[in-house]
């Protein structure tokens, strides 16, 4: 006789891992390192479940080691498990009541969850490298906000902007270094740099995650980013569309750099200027030009072309 799948919910934190077997199980937490992981993942049987929200990197540890183990493994997205937890009615914010609602979750939508996937070590890496490169960069311009508007004689703000600077450029050095240690890597990045506005970040992060994921079209691609709209529609009426958000923010982020950056250069200019003329406000048209961007990345990854920006541009016949 087949058991019972065993759904266990594991809330994460820097030093601690609170987990629940089982929703109406009562919570256990252990220390979020290696050597504790891999003794409670020896008393877990195989056909349990595992599932966890995605902290950033605090989930990466458990995520993996589990993995490794044979275990099937979701990382959840945030907003999903939050909603959820509110429309539970729940009442307590506590660790354990967290862990519980993740394992709740998890019994009620697996079927529908998509299983996480390692990366090899060079995508886990160039993912580890690029997101601590995005971190670095918004601590320099919140600095740089910190000072804006202040008299800044006497005051040495240059070394430690340079500093800033000199730490972004050992980033990218080392990016670089990586994308060429893999040839079909270093030919997607360079065919994706063909692409306006999509630079060596972006193409690197997408070189990554196409080597990763085998999507099935350029729709699974923008639904995983979570810049597909979701609509809010009641009868008759057509509510304010949001984009789902349910996807890596790393990935929004530079998607929506590339369309900014696009909507300013001479080749895609007019067609921004296109999509601000049918009512979009700033902000919704450098998000369609960005996902525009990402279906093109994707077909040209996926028929090993280069990009050819009159294809984008609107009809004017």
């Amino acid at each position: 006789m087949q058991e019972p799948t065993l759904f266990i919910g594991v809330d994460v934190s820097k030093a601690e891992l609170v987990i629940v077997m089982g929703p109406e199980r009562r919570a256990l937490s252990i220390a979020n390192d290696a050597a504790s992981i891999n003794c409670w993942l020896r008393e877990i049987p195989a056909h349990a479940l595992i599932a966890m929200e995605s902290t950033g990197r605090y989930h990466g540890l458990l995520a993996l080691l589990a993995s490794q183990a044979g275990l099937t493994v979701y990382v959840l997205n945030a907003r999903d498990v939050f909603f959820y937890a509110r429309a539970l009615g729940t009442r307590a914010k506590t660790d354990g009541v967290d862990a519980g609602v993740i394992a709740r979750y998890l019994a009620e939508h697996h079927a529908r969850l998509h299983p996480w996937q390692p990366g090899s070590a060079l995508q886990q890496r160039l993912l580890e490298l690029l997101e601590r490169r995005a971190q670095v960069a918004r601590h320099r311009s919140a600095l740089r906000q910190v000072f804006t508007g202040v008299e800044t004689q006497g005051i040495e703000t240059a070394g430690l902007y340079a500093a800033f600077d000199a730490l972004l450029r050992s980033i990218d050095k080392q990016v670089a270094s990586l994308i060429a240690s893999d040839a079909r890597m270093a030919q997607g990045c360079e065919r994706l740099r063909t692409i306006t506005g999509i630079g060596p970040q972006t193409s690197a992060l997408l070189a990554a995650l196409l080597s990763r994921f085998e999507f099935a079209n350029a729709d699974a691609l923008v639904a995983y980013s979570g810049l597909d709209p979701r609509p809010n529609d009641s009868g008759a009426k057509r509510g304010r569309r949001r984009l789902s958000k349910k996807g890596p923010p790393l990935l929004r982020r530079q998607m929506d750099l590339a369309g900014f950056a696009a909507s300013h250069s001479k080749a895609l200019k007019p067609l921004y200027q296109s999509i601000r003329a049918k009512g979009f406000a700033t902000t919704e048209a450098l998000v369609i030009l960005g996902r525009k961007l990402l279906r093109v990345a994707f077909a040209i990854c996926k028929g090993n072309t280069v990009f050819d920006p009159a294809r984008l541009m609107p009809n004017t016949a």
